[in-house]
């Protein structure tokens, strides 16, 4: 008698936990049920992944939807589209919107916009701020939230808590991983009376340079140390830090972000102006090179995109007045399957990093494996697909991306979320359907 699912992906080069093996993949109720499927398996629908990998569902664990905010920069709904039109099942939101997500009032009325609006699975940070340190605790154990996120440095948003007694006043509230964006804000202070507005762009790498980003990363690897804290820090930037993380695994992960993998200044401030402006900023060859150093060591846990759109207008206002961030949600996957066609990392790498990985950091549920029991997230690719990267092709609501005219190796051509496929050959099927995440603790 031949078993029946709801979804058999047939023939595809399968991403599994351990290796590559070409099997068929059977799906029930949303969760992997089966690995090498028969010939005789049927189901009312099937995907023939010949010529094609076949990837657990990748994660991009950095992205801000500017939701609730500036709809002319993005939403649930555009971010979201555009994920899975990158082929990404899951999103990890920050909380720097205008309100900023610091309470139980602001989160609930977050997650319902995410089941109404989303397209892929979304997962929320909350902002900790120095109104809210005693609700964290409470806070990091709700329903749909990956991690407390703390801004040691001024970004985008109000959010910042810059000194040593506070951090440590929240590593004390909770037990799960805190996230941080890492710059020293006094470092920034001083340093910003050698500027003037107007300057050129490339002055922003000046401006936040090396030591804002290494003196912010060890200080919090110091509270991490001495409260017990496990800390995660988000896009490590510079050599130093690199090198100096090597040491504190123990207590500390870290991650990557695509931009400081493929841009490099000063050419990208030249050629891009205020659209290459981001936090921490886009910095020189040494500074790439030892990042991917890291990818390469293992140093690296996860790479997101960072996804910080902002509308045109704001974007072209001299430095430094112009807003911070670039987009990326849609570009990671391509930008990142180039580089494996390069030679730069594995593809089981790539999977490690931006599947596996997140789950691990962020102690995601259900998630983050090819393996039968989890979730029936895949991400279809062609690895031999060349493809040029154009705003036609982007569902930002911001309209523009720094990767615009680049051309690629690898591209994704299916999103499959729980089972149900959101996208196809560039086109999104259905309607929205994302659910929020769930995780340990």
């Amino acid at each position: 008698m031949s078993a029946h699912y709801d979804l058999i992906i047939r023939g595809g080069a399968c991403v599994l936990p351990w290796g590559i093996e070409h099997t068929s993949v059977g799906v029930r109720h949303g969760r992997i049920a089966a690995l090498g499927v028969g010939p005789d398996a049927e189901a009312p629908e099937t995907i023939d992944a010949r010529g094609l990998h076949v990837l657990p569902g990748m994660i991009d664990p950095h992205v801000h939807l500017r939701d609730p905010g500036d709809g002319t920069a993005e939403s649930t709904g555009t971010g979201t589209r555009a994920a899975v039109l990158g082929g990404i099942t899951a999103v990890f939101d920050m909380p720097n919107t205008r309100p900023s997500l610091t309470d139980a009032e602001a989160l609930d009325r977050r997650r319902r916009t995410v089941e109404a609006e989303a397209w892929c699975d979304v997962g929320l940070y909350v902002g900790a701020s120095r109104q809210n340190i005693g609700a964290l605790a409470e806070l990091e154990s709700e329903a749909g939230v990956c991690s407390i996120k703390v801004f040691a440095g001024s970004s985008t948003g109000d959010l910042l808590i810059e000194d040593d007694a506070t951090l440590e006043r929240v590593m004390l509230c909770g037990h799960r991983r805190i996230s941080y964006h890492a710059e020293d804000e006094y470092r920034l202070r001083e340093r910003r009376a050698l500027f003037s507005t107007g300057e050129p762009y490339a002055r922003h790498a000046e401006w936040r340079d090396a030591e804002v980003a290494f003196s912010a990363t060890r200080r919090i690897v110091a509270l991490a140390e001495r409260t017990g804290r496990p800390a995660h820090l988000l896009h490590l930037s510079t050599a130093e830090e690199f090198a100096y993380l090597r040491d504190h695994r123990d207590i500390v992960s870290c991650e990557v972000v695509v931009g400081h993998l493929t841009l490099v200044a000063p050419e990208c401030y030249e050629r891009l102006g205020g659209y290459a402006v981001m936090n921490p900023p886009i910095r020189t060859e040494e500074h790439r090179q030892a990042a991917w150093a890291a990818v390469r060591d293992g140093t690296v846990d996860t790479i997101g995109s960072d996804h910080a759109p902002h509308p045109r207008a704001t974007k072209e206002k001299p430095w430094p007045e112009c807003r911070s961030g670039l987009p990326g949600v849609q570009t990671l996957l391509p930008v990142m399957l180039d580089h494996v066609n390069a030679g730069r990392l594995s593809l089981q790498r790539l999977v490690d990093l931006m599947s596996a990985g997140p789950a691990r950091v962020y102690g995601l549920l259900g998630k983050g494996r090819l393996a039968v029991g989890f979730e029936a997230d895949f991400t279809l690719v062609d690895l031999r697909r060349r493809r040029r990267i154009e705003s036609a092709w982007i569902a930002s609501a911001c309209g523009w991306n720094p990767y615009e005219g680049m051309d690629v190796t690898g591209w994704p051509v299916a999103t499959i979320v729980r089972g149900r496929v959101a996208m196809r050959d560039d086109e999104v099927l259905g309607v929205p359907s994302g659910r929020l995440l769930r995780f340990a603790g």
